[in-house]
This record gives structure tokens, C-alpha cells and sequence, in this order.
């Protein structure tokens, strides 16, 4: 199959879809790849290291969308990339659509096929191409929000590890999945105060051993989030709902009885936010306030470490670059993994939570790759 791997467009994002080392398994096993130019140079994979691999260098994006089968990329297509899309074609990449009404449509226009790394599942129900991202976004939000609570850009002043004498700050976070556990990590070692809310009592009791009495645990309920939103120097959103768009759970009434200076960090804000005053960012202009909170809401947090992110993600999405290249549809129609997917399919929406939060009829993924 002809795979091709463009330069990402999007704002300060430097990530690529597939590295030298994934573009040489890829042509031993018969592929050509198809690269273009200058897809790696942000984080030192230059030209010469894919020609090395094997990869024929494209002059353009056109080139790429043009010629290749299996379209290997990171984040969402833009517009333009959604436009250069066509019937037949495979776009393998993190889509989020359920907040995204414009590329959706986009892709539908598009007639392509669209598998998105969030919604691969593997043998355990869990999200193995998400995790990656969710590790590096974890540790990330503790990272941002610390440097938000500085007086300079906004916040409180506090340090959230404290000093000797100096209560430290209290960090909340909303979800104990992947991004929530790696953000306590973070945060724990750094030696703040850390709340993990989350309603999987059996998470919690694993939080609980993990962490062995490091850090606190609270079922979410809306009262419980509301106490710890008001007490929380720094609150953190890892909510995930597989596919759907985030649940809002801090609504804009709450944020006057905050402490100022504090500081909300929305993770999830790939699938719409969790706050309700939230709104995308990027590293450019990461941060704004409201009612004397500043909130942190970059889209594609682990672009700022973009070579770390890009080798984390190769890691995890290389198999199944593979398994397409390999076999196209069928390895959707024979993979019930693989094909969790499947989001977009000839024109028609495949997964059911995209189709229920943007109001379309959707097609279930084994009627739409059968027909």
C-alpha cells in the first residue's frame, strides 16, 4: 500500500505520524511511504533520516494526499487537508469529532474513511493509542498549571509544593484514568496537597494503592466537586468519555467563589472541556481569564514536547499503521479492536457517540464496511 505522512499544519505543532524507524518496518514489509518534506524537522528527524528508511520525500502536502492510499498523520486534518481528502482513501490520525462539527462535515464531504487513534480499543477495553498522549498530557497539566499559579501570568502566587513552613497547594483533579493518574504523579512528587475525584470506586481503591496514602480520594459527586473546586489552588480536567464530548462539570457560577489566582487546566478540552467556561487555546496564547481564574486549554498539549510525543505515539500506532497497510478495509471488518475506530465511512457516521452529539443517523461500522 502507499502510505503518505504529511507536515502537520496545526498551530505549534511539531509532532509527526510516523518516524524513520516506523517508515522502515513499513517498507520491509513491501509499502512505500511517501513523506513530505521538512515533516520532521521540528524535532531533528530531517529529510535525509527518512530517504535513509526508504521514504520517497514529497515536495508538498498535495503530493502526499494525492498519491497515498493510508494518510498517517497526528492531529485532526484541517480544513485544506479535509478538502484534499477522497472516496477510497484511509486517514489513520486523533480525530476527536464529537466537538467538532466543521471537520466532520469536512470529512463526510471527503467520502475517505477515518479511523481515529482515541477510539481503538484493545483486548482489555482500554485505549492503547490514547494512552500515550494521555501519559505525556498528565504529566503536562501539573507542569502548565504550576507555572500559571505564578503571579506573572495570572495566578495566586503559589508554589504548589510549598516550603518548610508554607502550606502547599492543593491540587484537585477530575478523572483517574490515564491522564488523571500521571497528573497525580506529577503532583505528588512535586509535593502539593492532591485530591483525585472519580465515580469508578474500584479506580479510586487502585489510586488508593498506588499512591499509598500520598494523595486523597473522593467519589465525584456534584457536591464533592463543587467543595473541591472552591478549595483548589489548581484543578485539573481529565474526564473522558470515550468518542463524546466532555461533560461539563465546574459551571461559570462557581468560578466567583474560587480563589483568585487559581488555575483550571482542561485536558479533555480535545472533546469539547469539562469546564464550562473553556474554550480551545494553543501554546502561542495558551491562557485567558475569567472571573479572576486563568485557564489553561491548549488542544494539543503534548505538541510542546513534540519529540518526546512523536516517538511515545509511534510506539503505540505503529502495529496498527501495519495491520492497514497490510490488509485496508479488511483489517477493520476482521479486527473488532481496530475497527472501534472507525468513525467516518463513505460519507456516513460510524461511531455512536460522535453521530448522537452532533445529531446525525448513524451507520453502525459492520453495515458501513460491509455495504
Amino acid at each position: 500500500m502507499r502510505i503518505g505522512v504529511p507536515k502537520e499544519i496545526k498551530t505549534q505543532e511539531y509532532r509527526v505520524g510516523m518516524t524513520p524507524a516506523g517508515v522502515h518496518e513499513a517498507v520491509r514489509q513491501g509499502h512505500a511511504v511517501q513523506v513530505e518534506t521538512g515533516a520532521g524537522a521540528g524535532i531533528g528527524l530531517d529529510d535525509a533520516a527518512y530517504a535513509k528508511a526508504g521514504a520517497h520525500i514529497a515536495g508538498s502536502a498535495e503530493a502526499v494526499f494525492a498519491e497515498a492510499e493510508l494518510i498517517v498523520k497526528v492531529k485532526e486534518p484541517q480544513p485544506v487537508e479535509c478538502a484534499r481528502l477522497r472516496p477510497g482513501q484511509i486517514l489513520f490520525t486523533y480525530l476527536h469529532l464529537a466537538p467538532d462539527p466543521v471537520q466532520t462535515q469536512g470529512l463526510l464531504a471527503s467520502g475517505c474513511t477515518a479511523v481515529a487513534y482515541e477510539t481503538v480499543t484493545d483486548a482489555h477495553g482500554r485505549l492503547p493509542l490514547l494512552a500515550p498522549m494521555s501519559e505525556v498530557a498528565g504529566r503536562m497539566a501539573i507542569q502548565a498549571g504550576a507555572r500559571c499559579l505564578e503571579k506573572s501570568q495570572g495566578g495566586s502566587g503559589t508554589l504548589l509544593g510549598g516550603v518548610p513552613g508554607v502550606l502547599p497547594g492543593r491540587v484537585t483533579i477530575l478523572g483517574g484514568g490515564v491522564v488523571g493518574t500521571n497528573a497525580a504523579r506529577m503532583a505528588v512528587g512535586m509535593g502539593a496537597q492532591v485530591t483525585v475525584l472519580d465515580r469508578a470506586l474500584e479506580r479510586l481503591r487502585e489510586l488508593d494503592d498506588l499512591f499509598q496514602g500520598r494523595l486523597l480520594t473522593r467519589f465525584a459527586t456534584l457536591e464533592a466537586i463543587e467543595e473541591e473546586a472552591l478549595a483548589a489552588d489548581l484543578m485539573v480536567g481529565a474526564v473522558l468519555i470515550p468518542g463524546a464530548a466532555a461533560p461539563k462539570l465546574i459551571p461559570r457560577v462557581w468560578l466567583a467563589a474560587m480563589k483568585p489566582g487559581s488555575v483550571l487546566v482542561d485536558v479533555s478540552i480535545d472533546q469539547g472541556g469539562c469546564f464550562e467556561t473553556s474554550r480551545p487555546t494553543t501554546h502561542t496564547d495558551p491562557i485567558y481569564i475569567v472571573d479572576g481564574v486563568v485557564h489553561y486549554c491548549v488542544a494539543n498539549m503534548p505538541g510542546a514536547v513534540a519529540r518526546t510525543s512523536t516517538f511515545a505515539l509511534n510506539n503505540a500506532t505503529l502495529p496498527y499503521v501495519l495491520q492497514l497497510a497490510d490488509r485496508g478495509l479488511a483489517a477493520l471488518r476482521d479486527d473488532p479492536h481496530l475497527r472501534a475506530g472507525l468513525n467516518v465511512h463513505q460519507g456516513r457516521i460510524t461511531y455512536p457517540a460522535v453521530a448522537d452529539a452532533l445529531g446525525y443517523d448513524g451507520l453502525a461500522p459492520e453495515v458501513a464496511l460491509a455495504g
